[in-house]
């Protein structure tokens, strides 16, 4: 069954699509842009603007249950691929830990915006013994 993930603390989607679905112990956030939603503002860096979405992104998972830790798959949609190594640095101080998730970066024209990231995370199931 999926369930419809929704947060005030991340843009508000600018389509017919949620923030994010959870089906399972799996949860898929919608593309999420830089916009701060408490300053409606962009942050000026790709730097800055990297951290803001992994921010959003966080939020997103937090009211599903989950945490960056438990991403598996990140997909990067950058409007320039020269500005690659910038986003990366960022990337890293979110991601310290292997496994890695999986990733993909492609270019993309992205109206007003600079990066936009999805992802999926899947929560570890606890295991429970029954005696």
């Amino acid at each position: 069954m999926k369930e419809k993930i929704t947060t005030s603390l991340a843009p508000e989607p600018a389509g017919q699509y949620s923030q994010g679905v959870k089906v399972g112990n799996r949860i898929y956030v919608a593309g999420q842009t830089s916009l701060n939603v408490e300053t409606g503002s962009i942050p000026d860096s790709l730097e800055e603007q990297t951290r803001q979405v992994f921010a959003n992104i966080k939020h997103v998972l937090a009211v599903g249950g989950a945490t960056l830790s438990d991403v598996v798959k990140v997909n990067v949609y950058l409007v320039n691929l020269d500005h690659f190594d910038e986003f990366n640095s960022v990337f890293k101080e979110f991601f310290t830990e292997e496994p890695f998730p999986v990733r993909t970066t492609v270019g993309s024209k992205l109206k007003g915006i600079e990066i936009e990231i999805d992802i999926i995370a899947e929560i570890e199931c606890a295991v429970v013994s029954v005696l």
